[in-house]
């Protein structure tokens, strides 16, 4: 059986690969808690890191303490555990968003050996948000069917839009950019995570630095979300983006706390697969943080009740990785 010390080493290197994962402005909204002796991990949302003018009700702060959890689970398979999880555990604490129990893992059954979380884990720091132009060259349909299954798998749908369609959410990540110029509330809490190197700015280990704001859009066809609209950075590159950018939708039939963390839990394993695809990516929320929007993202007639993510998918440059807290800063152990 495990000492004591080796899990606390253990669940130590978990929560540093699970904290890889986004989350809105890299606001870095997640808690651990390990007690020593034990295999559980608890993972809770801290509030005192949630957005309350771009996420009024938490469902992206729920998306990334989601999509962290999946990057433990991964981890924990990596490391030759199983992850046992249970979501919402404490219905008087709605901060504490899962339980993970570690454990040994079961039999291998005989048959066909299909992919687990442990085959994810090269792209666990390999994943990075990439704000840059991607190529014309279309994504084969079997890697978009993977997709599709990798977000099937933790309960999910990923809709790949027709032309129509797709024009029409591009069309309202373009409104949301109307709406968030006017809002300066919102400018100013966007502004408040995003690091420049001026005086007065936040931790240089948390939020969005300027390298990786990727290049002025030239034109008007990327959705990319500009954290330097209001500023104009000295220097920075201006670059034509790709005139029809591919996107997925991710979505779930019902709307509540655990769907967005299950949504959490499929945007990473989307992710993550895409990675290994050798696809870019970048998250597109714009729209889903206005609920005027939100609701004319779905396709009409669509299973998929209510869209968490819209991903967009491509081939060209991977974007740099974001700072992350130390693992002392949100790992507890009792």
């Amino acid at each position: 059986m495990p000492t004591t010390d080796h899990l606390v080493e253990t669940v130590t290197s978990l929560v540093a690969d699970a904290v890889t994962a986004p989350s809105m402005h890299n606001a870095q909204p997640w808690r651990f808690v390990h007690r020593a002796g034990t295999r559980s991990i608890a993972v809770y949302g801290d509030p005192s890191r949630s957005l309350p003018a771009g996420d009024p009700e938490g469902r992206g702060l729920h998306l990334g303490c989601g999509a962290a959890l999946f990057n433990l689970r991964v981890s924990a398979a990596h490391h030759g555990r199983d992850a046992a999880t249970e979501l919402l555990p404490d219905p008087r604490d709605p901060w504490h968003l899962a339980d993970v129990v570690l454990q040994e893992p079961g039999p291998v059954e005989s048959g066909p050996v299909e992919s687990g979380p442990a085959d994810l884990y090269p792209a666990v720091r390999q994943r990075h948000t990439s704000r840059f132009p991607f190529s014309d060259e279309r994504i084969p349909g079997e890697i978009l069917d993977g997709l599709r299954g990798a977000a099937l798998l933790e309960g999910c749908r990923l809709i790949v839009p027709g032309s129509w369609h797709s024009d029409a959410v591009l069309d309202l990540v373009r409104d949301a950019a109307l709406f968030e110029s006017a809002d300066a509330v919102l400018r100013e809490e966007i502004a408040s995570w995003t690091r420049t190197g001026r005086a007065g700015e936040g931790p240089a280990t948390e939020g969005i630095p300027s390298y990786a704001f990727g290049p002025r859009q030239f034109g008007v066809s990327a959705p990319a979300r500009d954290f330097d609209a209001p500023r104009d950075l000295p220097g920075r590159a201006v670059a034509a983006f790709e005139e029809r950018p591919q996107i997925a939708l991710l979505g779930t039939v019902d709307d509540a706390p655990a769907d967005w963390l299950r949504a959490g839990q499929a945007m990473e394993r989307v992710l993550l697969q895409a990675t290994l695809d050798g696809l870019s990516t970048s998250l597109l929320s714009q729209p889903l943080e206005w609920p005027e929007l939100r609701a004319l993202t779905r396709e009409p007639g669509s299973l998929t009740g209510f869209v968490h993510m819209v991903f967009r998918f491509g081939y060209g440059p991977r974007g740099a990785p974001t700072p992350r807290r130390p693992v002392d800063e949100v790992l507890t152990v009792e």
